[in-house]
């Protein structure tokens, strides 16, 4: 069996898997969606959907350093992995030791194709048509936002690091409605204080992952520009690129309602 993952690499399987590890938080709660529990036996630390995998399955380490080892006495058939998420050299070695499946996902046609394209490769694809179909129909309904606002989000402090084109996020942000102070720039530029000042959002979103933003960074952010609306908001719905974003509807209708 051969298929083609979303950086164009073709993946041959002797059968659909039975024995998998993904290392993606996002693709990992989308194979339990796909009531893959038989089949997937290692995670990462910091694939906390559903809890009861994050209790009961293997860990094999965090996205960015995987315990390949583990993973070897896992003897898996398929390893879901992720361009951004994971690291080259990882993928390198895992290689060696099963088939690797690399999403590479920028906005939300490209997430909807990845879920359509897994569930191919783990024999649940009308599953799949069923989340990807949600998503696409929940999508649709979202009013955007009456009143556009100019938005900063915040993924990381010391150094503090934003979000510009060429991201998921980004893709979230402008399906809202909104404006990314960032789209001139690209990936996670880095700022300064006096960066933040010149841009003057009308919104600074600080994400709730990767970095564990507190009420006391929205106080900071408020005294640097004090007309400026800070919120701390869940990360999970604007960078999941999995089954989340079912749910992630209700929460940006909810936020656009405010």
């Amino acid at each position: 069996m051969e298929f083609i993952d979303q950086m164009n690499r073709t993946i041959r399987l002797e059968a659909h898997p039975r024995r998998i590890v993904s290392l993606v938080p996002s693709q990992t709660e989308l194979l339990h969606d796909l009531e893959l529990d038989d089949e997937v036996i290692g995670i990462t630390k910091f694939c906390i959907h559903p809890e009861s995998w994050f209790r009961s399955k293997t860990r094999i380490g965090g996205t960015k350093t995987v315990n390949i080892e583990r993973v070897r006495s896992l003897n898996p058939d398929l390893i879901i992995a992720n361009k951004e998420e994971n690291t080259q050299s990882d993928i390198e070695q895992l290689e060696q030791i099963a088939p690797v499946w690399l999403s590479d996902i920028h906005n939300l046609d490209e997430a909807l194709d990845m879920i359509i394209r897994i569930g191919e490769v783990t024999n649940r694809l009308g599953k799949a048509k069923e989340i990807s179909q949600l998503i696409s129909e929940g999508f649709a309904r979202i009013q955007q936002a009456k009143s556009p606002k100019n938005v900063l989000y915040l993924i990381w402090e010391n150094p503090i690091m934003g979000v510009g084109a060429s991201t998921f996020i980004h893709d979230m942000i402008t399906r809202l409605g909104w404006k990314n102070v960032l789209e001139k720039e690209t990936r996670y530029p880095e700022l300064m204080d006096e960066d933040i000042s010149i841009l003057n959002p009308d919104l600074i979103i600080l994400s709730s992952e990767p970095y564990p933003y507190k009420q006391a960074h929205i106080e900071r952010y408020k005294k640097l520009l004090p007309t400026v609306d800070v919120q701390l908001l869940d990360g999970e719905f604007f960078s999941w690129y999995g089954s989340r974003l079912v749910k992630a509807v209700g929460y940006f209708e909810e936020l656009l309602s405010k």
